[in-house]
């Protein structure tokens, strides 16, 4: 008697895995076969019209006139049957939407993953970068000596060699920290997403994208906002804005999350969860943001509000750098996040 109930119980135990790994399969879309999308396109949202007289420096273009700028670039998928929340994608510093997309390594970006799982995906340019426009005239300004140098807007280029460690490859360049997952055989091919960083502002100037954001969110009547390093903490801006179309924030290695101490009622009407990759403990520049984050967390909680504070090591995926979307087990961090979406939708 005593064999028969140990053997029922080993056989219940092994039901149970088996059901456990067909719902992991069951969050995971399908790598191959033909897309079905009921539409896709682009536009943009937000922006302003400007009048300059310093749009040109060659004598064969005017140098007069009004342009566009401050406006952010969308491009959007919407599968057939979609009955999931959008996610929209929100890029760092000194990249692009392309973050989102095919991996250096020629592997499928979450953009398409999350659009084969089922959701409307929107993938998005800051502000004055990628196919978002920037405002040349008082570069030009400068040049024709009507404005001092200090005028200037701020834009820097990020060297591989500083990204090596901002992005925790390595604790410096080219050293690696063991375990490391990021494809490092594509690096020649993940240099070239890299891209001039433009009207880079920190809080509590708010990025023309954070305003363009919050329309954005409110078209969509509930997105996902992704959010990633740099632009970490945007949805939080956004959500300070107002709340409507918010319906949860991924914030992935954020730059900065919210005061602990300070007005947290916006971040207590939606799921939060700030996600983060390996070695942060051995980066002076990343483990006291994610000190911070976690006292935001303690503080959100403490007033009843719904936020995890999740390190992948702690989940059972270690070696994920700063660029967790493009490391190789990309797939399996994109399964663990719609998950972690269906639970809180």
């Amino acid at each position: 008697m005593f064999f028969l109930r140990f053997l029922s119980a080993i056989l219940a135990g092994l039901f149970a895995i088996g059901l456990q790994g067909c719902a992991h399969q069951s969050q995971s879309p399908s790598l191959s076969g033909p897309l079905s999308l009921e539409k896709q396109g682009s536009f943009f949202v937000g922006g302003r019209n400007v009048k300059s007289d310093t749009l040109a420096t060659l004598p064969q273009y005017a140098s007069s006139g009004t342009i566009a700028i401050d406006q952010m670039y969308v491009r959007y998928q919407v599968p057939t049957d979609a009955n999931k929340r959008p996610i929209t994608l929100i890029h760092g510093c000194c990249l692009t939407g392309k973050t989102w997309e095919t991996t250096p390594d020629g592997r499928m970006g979450w953009d398409e993953y999350f659009l084969r799982a089922g959701h409307p995906v929107y993938v998005i340019d800051q502000a004055w970068r990628g196919r978002s426009a920037g405002n040349v005239s008082v570069i030009n300004s400068t040049q024709l000596g009507k404005t001092p140098a200090t005028q200037l807007p701020p834009v820097f280029s990020a060297s591989q060699e500083s990204a090596w460690a901002i992005f925790r490859f390595g604790p410096e360049y080219p050293k690696l920290f063991p375990g490391m997952r990021f494809p490092l055989d594509a690096l020649p091919e993940f240099w070239k997403q890299m891209v001039p960083d433009w009207a880079q502002t920190f809080p509590p100037v708010l990025n023309p994208t954070v305003p363009a954001l919050s329309e954005l969110a409110i078209k969509l009547d509930g997105t996902v906002l992704m959010s990633h390093s740099q632009s970490g903490i945007y949805p939080f801006q956004v959500a300070a804005l107002n709340t409507k179309g918010i319906a949860a924030i991924v914030s992935i290695e954020p730059g900065t999350c919210p005061s602990a101490t300070g007005d947290l009622t916006p971040y207590l009407k939606m799921p939060i969860l700030v996600l983060w990759g390996d070695y942060v403990d051995q980066s002076s520049r990343w483990s006291p943001r994610l000190k911070g984050c976690r006292e935001f967390e303690a503080a959100v909680k403490r007033a009843s509000g719904k936020v995890e504070n999740i390190v992948l090591n702690d989940v059972g995926m270690p070696g994920a750098s700063h660029m967790l979307m493009q490391d190789l087990h990309s797939h399996q961090i994109a399964d663990w996040l719609l998950a972690w979406i269906a639970r809180n939708q």
